[in-house]
């Protein structure tokens, strides 16, 4: 019996040591890792989706470059810049439209959209895809009430115009259309 109590002592010895081999390589792993530079670590990177960065200026009550979460809307940049001033024009920004990143809102003021709509576009001068209304669209050659409304509504949807080729993706203009436009307007 005393050979099978001492291979037993022997065994018994044996995952003992096994079980602390085990527990002292794992706390050798982790403090390995804790011991490395956070650079050597992978970072975080910014998505598109993490945040809006919006300027807002005009006729408001803090003008400045805003930071908003991803869906926000016009009225949500608005109220972050501390909602407009007694003078902003109402109606003159579609305030459901959804914010793109890098985005300038300007509220023009009630005096200021007056002024615009009786000066409409210059005689001969580049009539502008972001700020123009029907009427000064519909000055373009081959531009009826339909396809202003699709430029417009285009705009509202997606934001404005960052590329005078952007025309293409307008319903209604296509290829020749967008070649006729393209010396006519501006951005």
């Amino acid at each position: 019996m005393a050979g099978t109590d001492a291979r037993w002592r022997l065994g018994a010895g044996a995952a003992v040591l096994l079980v602390l081999g085990a527990v002292a390589g794992g706390v050798a792993q982790r403090m390995v890792v804790d011991a490395q530079p956070d650079a050597v670590l992978p970072t975080p990177v910014a998505t598109a989706t993490a945040e809006l960065v919006v300027d807002v200026q005009g006729a408001v009550a803090e003008p400045g470059v805003y930071r908003l979460p991803p869906g926000s809307r016009v009225l949500d940049a608005l109220a972050r810049a501390g909602g407009t001033i007694d003078e902003a024009a109402p109606g003159a920004l579609n305030l459901a439209r959804p914010l793109t990143d890098g985005e300038q809102l300007i509220v023009p003021t009630v005096e200021q959209q007056a002024e615009a709509a009786q000066a409409g576009p210059e005689e001969g001068g580049p009539v502008s895809l972001n700020r123009s209304d029907a009427a000064a669209l519909e000055t373009l050659p081959g531009v009826g009430p339909s396809l202003a409304g699709a430029i417009i509504a285009y705009r509202e949807e997606h934001g404005p115009f960052t590329d005078i080729a952007q025309l293409d993706d307008v319903a209604g203009i296509g290829p020749a259309t967008l070649e006729r436009l393209t010396p006519l307007v501006t951005l």
